[in-house]
């Protein structure tokens, strides 16, 4: 009987995983509401009428994907999970294996919906990828050395960086410099002298980052070992390592869903960076599709968890760059958009590729590389390298430009070797435009961190006697004000948005100040020093406004934008040195003199 008992349990789980419940929602569209979303690789598609199915919980459409969509009208819709969408006159069918989802309104216009999202689901971290991604170009070896990765070309192209005129940025070390997947060795064959090599890109002012993905090589000492661990994905239902199939053959992989294996791949990592000076990684392959067959991941996790996974990498690295990631946004990680093809059409998508992923909540993305990110347009159908003098020197030029006025920009096809003299004086040009657009496109990036509206409390201007004189005890005064309002209001105060605006006010007063000086002076140069050169908001201020004068303006990098503390705590150091101390009875006055001896 007891056995009986067994089998007709073990039929009813059964015939419950093969009919699991399915919700469907049907979200019709308000009057005049279109609706962004879902995929960044959909960006041409928005905002959405007619789209054929998509499964989230599947791929990623080798690129950023959420499970979010934000409406002209204010609403929003969000689900924790993956799932199934289509759209059909405007009407969206979302199948979840999880829940119903409805959508939720939150305000009027399309930045209410994406706001009221962020707050509740991706609030910003407060946190930014590393400052150089946004001021400087990337480079990156993959079109000109493919799996050809060697010292001797990688220190040839950074030269010619240099060479031709291009500011120095960020430069990435492309796939097959390792002796094969899942090791972190550098192949002697290829790299004679890494650390040297590491050594000479330094002192000419890159920061170096090198490829890296998931996988590991099944014949390697380092499969028997994290297999050894249970470190790998294993075959559904079985002991044995699952082996998935890749643009790059077929593979082990290191179960990112496991925080054993992420622990052990970090450690690999930052292994590597002692030993050679590397600065950072890029984390590719890391899509949900490859790995969506019939898999167990750790804990019964799914391939959405091992995308996410994936990309939580990234924080612990600050150099990082992703084309593949799942949810994560406004966390401090480089997004991608998938590797365009060259053309006209490649082009054309990167501005509704790039809009589609700031409404995921990835403001810190980088338009692919210039030219196209697909190798195979620079290669013929024999794989050999196509005739320079059929290149497209204008599209080049063309997609150059678009890249320049983009958060960041990213080279990989040497354009000093297919460009003539002419074009490749203006890939220069906009590539030190960038540079030169660097302090506002980083303060945009700083923004995007940041939760706060500048705008939302109106705060006044304190008058003072004297024509570059300035005061903060009214503007202090007006702040707490608003507290109080508020208080007696029973109402919260919003205190990302008042800090926002007091920052606001003051860099605005600052700025003003400092540029009329600067104006009835006549100075042809403006230079921000001390703590308060670290405002990102008053440099942007400040170098806006300079630019408008006609004025050189100088912002001394944030590491030397101290403020009086170190200097103070100098001086008291040494005047402990020489006997000189007080009782606690000493006051804190500001005039207190100093006399040296």
């Amino acid at each position: 009987m007891k056995m009986k008992s067994l089998l007709l349990l073990g039929a009813a789980a059964i015939a419950g995983a093969a009919y699991a419940e399915t919700y469907t929602s049907v979200i019709t569209p308000l009057e005049g509401e279109k609706w962004w979303g879902a995929g960044t690789f959909f960006g041409s598609h928005m905002p959405y009428d007619n789209f054929a199915e998509k499964d989230l919980s599947k791929s990623n459409y080798s690129n950023q994907s959420a499970p979010l969509f934000v409406s002209s009208k204010g609403r929003y819709i969000w689900s924790d999970k993956p799932f199934k969408f289509s759209v059909k006159n405007g009407v969206i069918s979302i199948t979840s294996e999880y829940e119903k989802i409805n959508p939720v309104a939150a305000g009027k216009t399309l930045k209410d919906a994406y706001l009221a999202a962020s707050k509740i689901h991706f609030e910003p971290s407060g946190a930014i990828p590393q400052e150089v991604f946004f001021s400087m170009p990337q480079y990156n070896t993959w079109i000109e050395l493919m799996y050809n990765q060697n010292q001797a070309d990688i220190e040839k192209y950074a030269e010619n960086v240099i060479k031709n005129g291009f500011p120095v940025g960020v430069f990435m070390v492309d796939d097959n410099w390792q002796n094969y997947y899942g090791n972190f060795d550098f192949r002697v064959d290829k790299f004679p002298n890494p650390k040297a090599m590491m050594d000479k890109l330094h002192a000419e002012g890159f920061k170096v980052m090198f490829w890296i993905c998931p996988f590991v090589s099944p014949a390697s000492p380092e499969f028997r070992e994290l297999n050894k661990a249970g470190l790998l994905l294993k075959e559904k239902g079985k002991k044995s390592p699952a082996m998935v199939e890749w643009w790059n053959g077929i593979s082990a992989c290191y179960d990112l869903t496991n925080p054993k294996a992420r622990e052990h791949l970090k450690n690999k990592l930052v292994k590597m960076q002692k030993l050679y000076g590397v600065d950072g990684f890029k984390f590719d392959a890391g899509d949900k599709g490859a790995v969506s067959g019939d898999i167990d991941f750790y804990e019964g996790a799914t391939p959405s968890d091992y995308c996410e996974a994936w990309a939580k990498m990234g924080l612990d690295f600050p150099y990082n760059e992703y084309r593949a990631c799942w949810k994560m946004g406004l966390q401090p990680l480089v997004q991608r958009l998938q590797d365009k093809p060259y053309s006209w059409d490649g082009i054309k998508q990167l501005i509704p590729d790039m809009l589609a992923a700031g409404l995921l909540g990835h403001p810190y993305t980088c338009p692919d590389m210039i030219g196209g990110g697909e190798f195979r347009s620079f290669l013929n159908p024999d794989m050999t390298p196509i005739d320079v003098s059929k290149i497209d020197q204008k599209l080049i030029v063309r997609s150059c430009q678009v890249h320049a006025l983009m958060p960041m920009m990213q080279f990989s096809v040497a354009p000093w070797r297919i460009l003539d003299k002419k074009h490749l004086g203006i890939c220069a040009k906009f590539a030190n435009l960038h540079k030169q657009f660097g302090p506002y496109i980083l303060e945009l990036a700083h923004n995007a961190a940041k939760t706060g509206d500048p705008k939302a409390y109106r705060l006044p201007v304190p008058h003072v006697e004297g024509k570059y004189n300035v005061s903060f005890s009214g503007l202090k005064t007006a702040v707490l004000n608003e507290v109080n309002k508020a208080q007696m209001k029973g109402e919260e105060v919003n205190v990302p948005d008042l800090a926002a605006s007091f920052q606001e006010r003051i860099a605005g007063i600052l700025a003003e100040k400092l540029l009329l000086a600067a104006a009835d002076t006549g100075a042809k140069q403006v230079c921000l020093a001390g703590g308060v050169a670290a405002n990102g908001r008053l440099r942007q201020l400040v170098n806006d406004g300079a630019q408008k004068l006609g004025a050189k303006v100088y912002l001394p990098e944030l590491k030397f934008c101290g403020d009086n503390g170190a200097m103070i705590a100098a001086q008291g150091y040494y005047q402990y040195i020489a006997g000189h101390t007080a009782g606690l009875e000493l006051n804190g006055l500001p005039t207190l003199p100093i006399d040296y001896e």
